[in-house]
């Protein structure tokens, strides 16, 4: 499959290795197709890696993943061309998160959420809401005491949230469908859960498991 990744971060460049151990094919996109972190993750990762404009990542791939910060993220969709998302699965990893002097609070929440946004900005697209409660350094092949911990995740397609699932069976997380992309606002409000977590313990090394008897 080929993958193309919006985004040169700790998350774009930590799924693209993901995506490349598992055999597939990633294009990484920035404004600049000539960006140093994106030329840099591509030297070392091999022939499947290679880099681009966001236009180019999101023309190169099957499946779309957008790795951006909240305050970048309608650019760089402008700047890749909605069109060029049509009918393609786009995992949204983003969470519009921001400080203020009352702490960490999101941008937009409660009766909006970024992966709303970005599905309404990419009407032709189908956004999937996945990676965005946990951190980067265990996105891949998780390993817990307790097991592997769940991934939820929403959208408004099946078909595309199926993809989406058995992507992440293949980075070693089961998958929690929590309904249509409005679910966004629960994952990303969990993203400041875990965020306020890691600040007050100091570490990052903890997920989220869903418990069932």
């Amino acid at each position: 499959m080929k993958i193309g990744i919006l985004g040169t971060g700790d998350v774009g460049r930590t799924l693209g290795n993901g995506f490349i151990a598992l055999g597939h094919e990633v294009k990484m996109g920035s404004r600049d197709a000539h960006n140093e972190k994106a030329v840099a993750w591509a030297s070392t990762s091999g022939i499947n890696a290679s880099t681009g404009t966001f236009a180019d990542a999101v023309k190169f791939g099957d499946v779309i993943v957008l790795a951006l910060s909240w305050a970048g993220a309608e650019n760089a969709i402008q700047l890749a061309g909605a069109e060029n998302f049509a009918g393609k699965v786009v995992i949204d990893a983003i969470n519009p998160l921001v400080f203020t002097p009352k702490g960490l609070e999101l941008a937009v929440g409660h009766t909006d959420s970024a992966g709303e946004q970005v599905q309404r900005w990419l009407p032709s697209a189908h956004v999937v809401k996945a990676f965005n409660t946990v951190g980067y350094a265990h996105m891949f092949k998780p390993d817990f005491p307790g097991g592997p911990p769940d991934m939820f995740i929403c959208g408004n397609d099946a078909g595309a949230k199926r993809t989406v699932t058995d992507i992440l069976k293949d980075f070693g997380w089961p998958a929690i469908d929590i309904g249509g992309i409005e679910g966004s606002r629960l994952l990303e409000t969990l993203c400041v859960l875990w965020v306020g977590y890691a600040m007050s313990s100091g570490s990052t090394n903890h997920a989220f498991k869903l418990l069932r008897k």
